[in-house]
């Protein structure tokens, strides 16, 4: 009884279906003055503390990430592949991966076809604010958004999905403050 009734919240959480307050269905409220995430955006984005370097930010999500068991397999630093190539960037633009196989397991044994969304992506980029200044910021590519491109996930599947966007996040607040 228990599974069923955590393979059922398990559901709503990753299909939208909850809602926190006054707040619309399709957005899952993190709170902690974190961005809400939209249910029906694959992306969710953080603004970086003003201050923080991307150096700083850099190791704060190395020292943060192994802390929490994720392993970071690669990086792309695409704003460097432009500059050599001729373009300018227009500020940061840099991709890092990350891999915590105890959260991320139940899917790959559950749906091998996920394996194209490994390992988890956080982007790290600059743009415009509204005063028009460059802003740094974190962007995922979440879990739970491209779960939805497997037919019938299992509960176990979307239970682990959400553990690691969860997980992500709570990497990607710490970091935008330059916690260690």
């Amino acid at each position: 009884m228990r599974h069923l009734i955590s393979a059922i919240l398990s559901c709503l959480l990753v299909s939208g279906c909850t809602t926190a307050g006054n707040h619309p269905s399709h957005v899952r409220v993190i709170g902690h003055g974190m961005p809400d995430v939209d249910l029906d955006n694959a992306i969710y984005e953080v603004p970086v503390k003003p201050g923080i370097s991307y150096q700083a930010l850099v190791e704060s999500l190395k020292s943060l990430s192994e802390g929490m068991n994720f392993v970071s397999p690669a990086s792309f630093p695409l704003g460097e592949h432009m500059q050599k190539r001729g373009q300018d960037p227009q500020g940061i633009k840099d991709v890092r991966t990350f891999c915590n196989l105890s959260m991320g397991t139940e899917i790959i044994l559950d749906h091998p076809e996920f394996l194209v969304f490994a390992p988890c992506r956080v982007a790290i980029y600059e743009k415009p604010d509204a005063a028009g200044k460059r802003q740094l910021y974190l962007g995922l590519d979440r879990p739970t958004h491209d779960l939805k491109n497997i037919r019938h996930p299992t509960a176990r599947a979307q239970a682990s999905a959400q553990q690691l966007e969860d997980a992500l996040i709570d990497l990607m607040d710490k970091a935008s403050r330059g916690d260690f």
